[in-house]
């Protein structure tokens, strides 16, 4: 399982969660990439 944040309906960054999602393999011609990190800048959470 992995870590990811969902959006579920409009509103304020309240509305960010955490949830655990079931990461399938990768299939042909695409490849796994793993992120230590990553940015995220204030007007992503507008979108």
């Amino acid at each position: 399982m992995s870590l990811a944040v969902q959006i579920r309906q409009h509103g304020g960054p309240e509305e960010l969660q955490i949830v655990d999602v079931i990461v399938g393999d990768p299939g042909p011609g695409q490849i796994r990439i793993r992120h230590h990190a990553i940015g995220l800048n204030f007007i992503d959470v507008y979108h």
